[in-house]
């Protein structure tokens, strides 16, 4: 199991440097993940997202603490990412906790939790406070970042 903290370890450490091939070393070809902004994503969508985030990151830093190893194939851990949100020109600090399985030395389903109107506040301002914490909000900002992974992936297939 102590391999699992090795493997969490290097996914973070990777995140740390914006480098997302190593990040998505860590997953299985079948990843399962999912989280308040981007919702379900399986496989090269998961894979997509990080490198979109890498690419685009601005004024990024990341913490990472806490790794629990919950049984032979359940972590946990805490992150902290702080950026600026790139829409908006907000600074965003989200506060994070990871849920992962894995298996064979890969992390093949991985769950982060946050609050989203806490993040729709700071990246969003006024409007992300005022409307963060509804069903409408949560499904904007969902269909945002389908769409924005949408059309990173194309132009990344088209080679552009």
């Amino acid at each position: 199991m102590s391999n699992h903290t090795d493997i969490i370890t290097k996914f973070y450490t990777a995140f740390q440097k914006l480098d997302y091939q190593t990040m998505n070393s860590c997953y299985s070809d079948d990843i399962v993940f999912n989280d308040p902004a981007f919702g379900l994503l399986r496989g090269e969508e998961a894979k997509a997202m990080w490198e979109m985030l890498c690419k685009n990151a601005k004024d990024f830093s990341l913490t990472f603490s806490n790794i629990q190893l919950l049984d032979e194939e359940y972590a946990t851990c805490n992150w902290v990412a702080s950026y600026t949100f790139s829409r908006t020109g907000r600074r965003v600090v989200n506060n994070i906790k990871a849920f992962m399985r894995l298996k064979d030395g890969k992390i093949i389903e991985h769950s982060d939790a946050f609050k989203l109107s806490k993040w729709a506040a700071q990246a969003l301002g006024f409007k992300g406070a005022l409307l963060g914490w509804t069903g409408f909000m949560k499904r904007k900002i969902q269909k945002n970042a389908r769409k924005n992974l949408i059309a990173f992936i194309e132009n990344k297939n088209s080679g552009s």
